[in-house]
C-alpha cells in the first residue's frame, strides 16, 4: 500500500512510527528502573503465561507517591508500560495514580477512546488493544502498582498479581 498518495494514511503511519519509537526508547532505557532504598509499599506482578515478572516499589508520604521504582524482566510492552507508568505517577497523589490506571485500562479494553483518556505518553500503547494477548503485558506494572498502594504502610506485599 502506497501512503504517499493519501496524506491521511501517511499521517497514520507516521504516528504509529512515533509511538513505536517511544515504546522502544522506554524498553531500552526504562525510567525509574531499580530498587528503592526505603520503600514503604511494594508488590510483585507476575504473568506465568509469558514470563513477565515485575516488582513495583513506592515511597508514599501522606497521599503522595514521592518516589517509585520497578525492577524485573518482561517483554518490550511490559517494560515500556511500567517505565511510562512511573513517569506518570511520581509526585502525584494516590487518587491521580488510581484514576490514571483506570483510564489506561479502559483504553486498552476498548471502553474509552485514546483521544479522550488524557494519558500523555501512555497513549503510545493504545495500539495494544488490537492484540488481546498483550493487554496483560501492558497492565502488569499497573496491577502491581494498585496492589502496592493497597498494602498497609510498612507491610510490603509480595503477592503475585496476574
Amino acid at each position: 500500500m502506497n501512503t504517499d498518495s493519501d496524506p491521511a494514511l501517511a499521517d497514520g503511519a507516521a504516528e504509529r512510527a512515533l509511538y513505536q519509537d517511544i515504546v522502544v526508547e522506554h524498553k531500552r532505557a526504562p525510567r525509574h528502573f531499580g530498587r528503592l532504598d526505603a520503600a514503604t509499599h511494594q508488590a510483585r506482578g507476575h504473568n506465568p503465561q509469558c514470563g513477565d515478572d515485575l516488582q513495583v516499589e513506592l515511597q508514599i508520604e501522606g497521599d503522595t507517591v514521592r518516589d517509585i521504582k520497578f525492577n524485573g524482566q518482561g517483554c518490550a510492552i511490559c517494560i515500556a508500560s511500567a517505565s511510562m507508568m512511573t513517569e506518570a505517577v511520581i509526585a502525584h497523589d494516590i487518587a491521580y495514580a488510581q484514576a490514571m490506571q483506570q483510564r489506561f485500562r479502559a483504553v486498552l479494553t476498548g471502553q474509552l477512546e485514546p483521544a479522550d483518556a488524557q494519558l500523555g505518553k501512555l497513549i503510545s500503547l493504545a495500539g495494544v488493544r488490537r492484540y488481546p494477548s498483550r493487554i496483560k503485558c501492558a497492565l502488569l506494572g499497573w496491577h502491581a502498582l494498585m496492589h502496592a498502594i493497597a498494602a498497609d504502610a510498612g507491610a510490603a506485599s509480595a503477592e503475585d498479581v496476574q
